[in-house]
């Protein structure tokens, strides 16, 4: 049922890993908590920590040697969940959702870019799920999803308070292979940068193929 997942190797965020880290947390140090966890919706609780809600967990980001938990406190986040994290938080613009769904291709940048960003979380996505759409509701329940009207499955991920982000399938038939897509609100770019929104899709795609066992 499952696959490998895919290399990011080849990409710059990839390779760059701790330089984006460390200029991330260069970005945080500068800018003004408060504003930004309006802007995010964050949580700010003290001066030297905030909650922050991912893919339907709490994360605090404790400053100011910016580390980021799980709210239990036991464990910290990857080193891409916290690039994203931060990524996210420190660039939100507050911009309201437009309730206007676009695809990959319409982002700045989108058009170039979407040959991999399909290979990396359209391909995976449709070929795990496409065959039993069903599976992809069971898979999506733990991440707090909601069914949205696309295709002939579809559901929103909330992956940060202001992105959601939408898997949808059609399933085929004798004549027509299954397809996909992913949909996000039209003001994504205001709160991640194109690569950034490839990176999430794909974390998340490949974090539910990897649910695919526990559940089917």
């Amino acid at each position: 049922m499952t696959q490998e997942r895919s290399s990011l190797s080849g990409s710059p965020w990839e390779r760059g890993f701790d330089v984006s880290y460390k200029l991330a947390c260069e970005k945080l140090a500068k800018i003004d908590i408060e504003q930004q966890c309006r802007k995010s919706g964050a949580q700010y609780v003290e001066p030297n920590k905030v909650v922050i809600h991912y893919l339907n967990q709490l994360y605090h980001i404790m400053l100011p040697d910016v580390k980021i938990l799980l709210a239990d406190g036991s464990t910290e986040a990857s080193l891409r969940d916290k690039i994203l994290i931060l990524h996210y938080f420190t660039g939100a613009k507050g911009t309201p959702a437009t309730g206007k769904m676009i695809t990959y291709k319409q982002l700045p940048g989108g058009i170039s870019y979407f040959p991999a960003f399909s290979q990396r979380a359209i391909t995976p996505l449709v070929k795990n799920f496409g065959q039993n759409p069903e599976l992809l509701r069971k898979v999506t329940a733990k991440l707090g999803c909601r069914e949205a009207d696309y295709g002939d499955i579809a559901v929103t991920i909330s992956a940060f308070d202001r992105v959601p982000i939408t898997l949808v399938l059609w399933r085929g038939d004798e004549e027509l292979a299954p397809n996909g897509n992913i949909l996000f609100d039209a003001n994504i770019s205001d709160y991640l940068s194109t690569e950034d929104i490839a990176v999430l899709t794909e974390t998340i795609v490949w974090k539910l193929v990897k649910d695919i066992p526990s559940t089917y």
